[in-house]
């Protein structure tokens, strides 16, 4: 028998890292923007939250139990999952729908594709435009803000959350009406209606440089999303703070288009996979029939990265780009 060993080509990378910690870390980012929506829209941004990611779990492994697939809910991305179609819930959606949306993001999305890796779009993403088609007036019903007492972080309202309702910025823009916008620091802490995981853009902010610290994402996708909807809706006669700072951008540009399989794998393409977001992003939101175009944008964005990484990718040495 001969003792030869087969080598692949080079570079040989060795890397601790597993998918479980990159998951982890992921959900230590989305920790301060889930604080954050317990702090302004009260306990029940967490029953939703948690609601979510139990359904998650729990679909990944019925749907693997009776396929008889590897369990893979040890690796946290269904949790993920949960936690990011949760963010981009209203703190008032009935509770029944959120467990369907996290049940199509699971299964229909993810698991008949193959599983993580193998979907071709983000699956929290494409749950909450399904559910936005199949739930408008509760996908649309947003708590009046603010809720809580910034000078005593206390709650004063005794009432159900889902009896005080308000316009988004963003719809209140689309309609004319700024002169109830709030100010920029209040969209900027997150004292505004919206998503109950998109409002505080700080703590959002806090969790992707965390991600950029542990060099989970990369700065490219993020920076030109964001950056391409700042000059793109100036470009167009916006005001491009209140664009900023109004509605999902944070949310989408670092927890949504760094998802890596809906991704593009090159820097370069990375780029721009973040400008033509943005761009999408803009002109919906100025010219489309829907005050907000973050979840449309990557949606379309995502359909288009293997040609991306295609006409983005390296030459290798000695070899020829296919």
């Amino acid at each position: 028998m001969s003792n030869t060993n087969v080598v692949s080509f080079s570079p040989h990378i060795h890397d601790k890292t597993t998918t479980s910690r990159i998951m982890l870390d992921v959900i230590i980012a989305l920790c301060p923007a889930f604080v954050a929506a317990v702090w302004i829209f009260g306990t029940r941004a967490a029953i939703v939250t948690f609601v979510c990611v139990a359904a998650c779990v729990v679909s990944e492994w019925a749907f693997q139990k009776i396929t008889k697939r590897p369990n893979t809910i040890n690796d946290f991305s269904a949790v993920i999952t949960g936690m990011i179609l949760a963010f981009n819930l209203p703190v008032t959606i009935p509770l029944w729908q959120a467990v369907f949306g996290s049940a199509f993001a699971i299964v229909i999305v993810k698991q008949l594709y193959g599983g993580i890796g193998k979907n071709f779009v983000n699956p929290a993403l494409t749950a909450r435009i399904v559910m936005f088609l199949a739930f408008a007036t509760p996908m649309t019903t947003w708590v009046a803000i603010p809720l809580v007492d910034v000078a005593t972080a206390a709650t004063p309202l005794a009432a159900p959350v889902d009896v005080i309702t308000a316009a988004t910025p963003l719809a209140l823009i689309s309609s004319g009406r700024i002169e109830y916008l709030p100010s920029m620091m209040d969209m900027f802490i997150g004292m505004r209606g919206g998503s109950l995981g998109e409002t505080s853009n700080i703590a959002l902010l806090i969790g992707g440089l965390y991600l950029l610290f542990r060099r989970v994402i990369t700065w490219h996708t993020p920076v030109t999303f964001i950056g391409t909807v700042v000059l793109m809706t100036a470009a167009l006669g916006q005001e491009p703070m209140y664009q900023l700072f109004a509605g999902g951008l944070f949310l989408g540009a670092i927890f949504m288009a760094t998802d890596y399989p809906t991704s593009p794998q090159t820097s370069k393409g990375r780029i721009v996979f973040g400008i033509g977001c943005g761009l999408l992003t803009a002109l919906i939101r100025v010219y489309g029939g829907f005050p907000e175009g973050v979840s449309f944008a990557i949606l379309f964005m995502s359909m288009l990265v293997p040609y991306i990484n295609k006409v983005t990718q390296s030459k290798a040495l000695g070899g020829k780009k296919e």
